[in-house]
């Protein structure tokens, strides 16, 4: 017997990051050594406060049921976050917590988009951001950059990208996966476009907003008349390690904050009691071990793009922020083994996964079909193995 499903599966697809993550530990189960380089989570344990505030919170019984939003001393501790680190001034009632910031930006989308609704992407983007609208049934516009001008768009790519139909437009900076991060300049030049068009809402994801290598992160909500139509998306994973315990937020006006609210109700309620006492002491307290971590990100990248550079006919763009490199790997496509040819960047993917037994993503998933995926969020000692292993690998082809 065969169950009929919802049309609604049809619409979009499974995350090729999670997709290449399953392939990986299959293999794994099988007794090869396969190096991950797939996944975007800091290989870094959650530092001792925040687990500390988190033993606390047990102990005096913060084990019931929490407002949809979030706990109070949560939502202010957001808005500390934001003035601290950001010069942005929120109250409470403009943050909403929910379980990630992947269900930050779905709550989001969800609020704002209605059917045949144009969202304009950049690319390459998050692998979620397209499929997230697709469920919304609106229609997704990409605007194509590429590593020429630095995986960034301009005022003129965007403007010619609006119609009547646009509603949102997504990005992140910095950029996963990319790494492009965007100037104070080169916001200010897509806002001062954003002003002829009033009826569109800005969705800015800065979950890698500690991970920067270039200086201060910007945040496109500092334009004091822009800050209503912005809905800044944030979350805990990327910048205090802490991707198991599921903290995002979003900052917003009230209305699409209360649509939100309203739509996390119905999901799922409030996020873990016990996550938002720890994510207080995270967001107000010491911030060493994240300067740190970025720090450690920092050489990585160096010594990931040294070794990158060494590999004859990848072309690859520094990244400014995050923990990826993106590098447009064409010059391998129509060459072959002998056994295997490389037509497209999942082939590319799939013929180093295995072969050098190192996973990476395919850029098709990230609308960019010339890039792969590389993360640098493992040990130093991987990180060199596993590009040794993909010089030999790509060595074969000709």
């Amino acid at each position: 017997m065969s169950t009929k499903l919802s049309s609604l599966l049809n619409r979009f697809s499974e995350p090729e990051t999670l997709k290449m993550a399953k392939l990986g530990r299959e293999l794994r189960a099988k007794g090869i050594d396969v190096i991950d380089l797939s996944l975007g989570e800091p290989d870094f344990d959650t530092p001792q406060h925040i687990k500390d505030a988190a033993v606390k919170a047990i102990a005096d019984n913060w084990s019931h049921y929490t407002p949809v939003a979030g706990f109070a001393d949560l939502r202010e501790a957001v808005c500390a976050k934001l003035k601290r680190d950001n010069n942005l001034d929120y109250k409470p009632e403009n943050i909403v917590t929910s379980t990630g910031a992947k269900q930050s930006l779905a709550n989001a989308i969800l609020a704002l988009v209605d059917e045949n609704d144009e969202v304009i992407i950049p690319t390459p983007y998050w692998v979620t951001y397209s499929e997230l609208v697709k469920i919304a049934r609106g229609k997704v516009v990409e605007i194509r950059s590429s590593v020429n001008n630095g995986f960034k768009i301009t005022a003129a790519e965007l403007e010619a990208a609006i119609t009547p139909r646009t509603r949102v437009f997504l990005f992140s900076s910095p950029c996963n996966p990319s790494g492009a991060v965007y100037s104070k300049a080169e916001l200010e030049s897509l806002v001062e476009v954003f002003r002829k068009y009033p009826d569109i809402t800005i969705l800015s994801d800065e979950i890698y907003e500690y991970i920067n290598f270039v200086g201060k992160h910007e945040s496109i909500a500092q334009f004091e008349d822009m800050k209503d139509r912005i809905v800044i998306i944030n979350g805990l994973s990327k910048g205090f390690a802490m991707t198991g315990w599921r903290l995002g937020y979003i900052a917003s006006n009230t209305d699409i904050a209360k649509a939100c609210e309203k739509l996390q109700g119905q999901f799922t309620s409030g996020t873990c009691s016990i996550t938002q006492k720890a994510a207080v002491t995270a967001l107000i307290g010491d911030l060493k071990p994240s300067v740190e971590m970025t720090a450690e990100f920092t050489r990585r990248r160096e010594k990931t793009l040294s070794l990158v550079k060494a590999i004859h006919g990848l072309k690859c763009y520094e990244p400014e922020g995050a923990f990826y490199i993106f590098p447009d790997v064409s010059y391998y496509y129509g060459k072959s083994n002998g056994t295997e040819t490389i037509t497209n960047s999942a082939d590319f993917s799939m013929f180093l996964l295995n072969t050098a037994h190192v996973s990476s993503v395919m850029g098709d998933a990230f609308g960019e079909p010339n890039c792969v995926r590389f993360s640098f969020a493992n040990s130093m000692s991987n990180i060199e193995k596993a590009w040794s292993r993909i010089a030999a690998a790509l060595a074969t082809l000709k």
